[in-house]
């Protein structure tokens, strides 16, 4: 029986259905079928929560591009089970289905040894059931094995199908099917063959952004119709249990202490398509502390007025240093507020924004930043840094007191060039790093100004959000708390 489309659907509250999209390893098309599944879905009318395993930002800009609805990350390493799973309920609340892209293969995540991190370790947190990508290239019979294999692995997943990409052709993909319905117990739900209309373009940090890339109404077309064509979604749709979400949340405890009788901390937070970095949850945190939030962009306008503190996320400054070195006036204005005592925080391209100068990967430089760290930054052609990070607060900060923890990760082509130690900026992170890695990361602070290469989520610890929206309201209450 097909599943019913949303007219005939009655509504049952807080009962949705929901799946994982796993992979058996990365560049198998998980992220083409994931968009094209979403992009199906929302042309069917269906609402949907779409969300990203792992500490992504791409994929999720894309997602919410397509599906109409915010994407979310769930992260097993930085953030707790109880937060993936009260993110998760909160905001799959109003959807009929909830989406789930995983990050590499399915069982790969912080470690060779264990499950922390993987895409099967949320599945299991959230209790969904995973659909599985298995590229079809090279393959035949040899496909059923793997597929036995991902199902014996853990026997505590639950798999609700199997779809093939990369085919070569409907007979190639009758071939794989046979294979694993004689040996395997999950269905096979179709493949999705080779298409030129819908490779993504990349760059040194992944895909193109969301922001960059309008997604054009034939691409949307030609993922609806391939996902039409070749995926069997009503036997998918029809085959997963109903989950239960919990009722939402009240209003919680606001958990910051507002210095002043003045109005809450106005944070002006920069978004273009240079700085898009963002966990829309670390915003979302910096609300429930307190904070009123004021979009701004570096590359078309000036710093906004009445602002108690400043938000540089991460990005690709470098592709748009040219644009960004010509604000001459928003760059001495954010320098001087740093001077003031002002609490700013940037992150990988923001702090790259806040140091003296940029050079590309041809050696040229872009031109002159905000200057606030003495440091020049230097592109490379090769991967710098990547991985998870989890920081010890060596000082007290804008984003805690001493001895304070947070969580993040780490990707960047970039690196200081010159002597690091030529600087009043002051190193304020201990890094932990596991046996046989050298990790260089450090979170430099002058005044009240913050910058590392790290991207911290907040959910892993909300104190951080709470400290910072603090520290912007005893600055507009007059009082410049000391952060260092």
């Amino acid at each position: 029986m097909p599943w019913p489309l949303p007219h005939t659907r009655k509504s049952k509250g807080g009962v949705i259905k929901g799946f994982v999209i796993g992979a058996t390893g990365s560049g198998t098309g998980k992220t083409t079928i994931s968009l094209g599944m979403m992009a199906w879905l929302a042309s069917k009318g269906i609402k949907v929560a779409p969300f990203k395993v792992g500490p992504d930002f791409i994929d999720p800009g894309l997602h919410t591009k397509i599906s109409g609805s915010v994407s979310y990350n769930l992260d097993s390493w930085m953030l707790p089970a109880s937060y993936n799973r009260s993110l998760f309920a909160a905001k799959s609340q109003g959807s009929e289905i909830a989406v789930v892209e995983g990050v590499m293969g399915l069982f790969d995540g912080y470690d060779a040894l264990s499950e922390t991190g993987s895409t099967a370790q949320m599945a299991k947190w959230l209790d969904l059931p995973v659909v599985l990508i298995v590229s079809a290239k090279g393959k035949a019979r040899s496909a059923a094995a793997i597929v036995k294999g991902f199902e014996t692995f853990d026997p505590d997943l639950n798999f609700a199908g199997v779809i093939f990409a990369q085919a070569g052709s409907a007979r190639h993909y009758h071939y794989l099917r046979d294979a694993v319905e004689q040996n395997c117990k999950t269905p096979c739900l179709g493949y999705l063959p080779k298409n030129e209309k819908i490779v993504m373009p990349e760059r040194h940090l992944g895909l193109v952004t969301a922001d960059e890339m309008p997604i054009a109404e034939d691409t949307l077309s030609t993922l609806v119709s391939m996902v039409d064509e070749h995926l069997d979604m009503d036997r998918l749709m029809s085959g997963l249990p109903d989950l239960n979400l919990p009722d939402p949340p009240g209003a919680k405890e606001n958990p910051v202490r507002i210095s002043s009788k003045s109005a809450c901390p106005k944070i002006a937070v920069a978004r273009d398509k240079a700085f898009c970095f963002y966990y829309p949850d670390n915003i979302d945190i910096l609300k429930e502390a307190g904070a009123e939030i004021i979009y701004f962009s570096p590359l078309e306008d000036q710093l906004p007025d009445d602002i108690d503190g400043i938000y540089f996320g991460g990005g690709y400054p470098e592709l748009n240093a040219g644009q960004l070195t010509e604000k001459k006036e928003l760059l001495a204005r954010v320098k001087k507020a740093s001077l003031s005592g002002m609490p700013i925080y940037g992150e990988c391209g923001g702090f790259m924004y806040l140091c003296r100068s940029l050079t590309d990967m041809d050696g040229r430089q872009a031109g002159d930043m905000c200057g606030i760290f003495d440091f020049n930054i230097k592109m490379s052609k090769r991967l710098r840094s990547l991985g998870y990070r989890e920081v010890t607060l060596a000082s007290d900060t804008l984003l805690g007191k001493k001895g304070d923890v947070i969580r993040g990760h780490e990707f960047h082509y970039s690196s200081i060039s010159g002597d690091e130690n030529c600087t009043d900026a002051k190193n304020v992170y201990e890094v932990a790093s596991r046996a046989g890695q050298d990790i260089s990361l450090k979170g430099y602070q002058t005044g009240q100004t913050l910058g590392s290469y790290l991207h911290v989520h907040f959910g892993s610890n909300p104190g951080a959000a709470a400290h910072f929206v603090n520290c912007c309201a005893d600055y507009r209450g007059g009082k410049q708390r000391s952060c260092q």
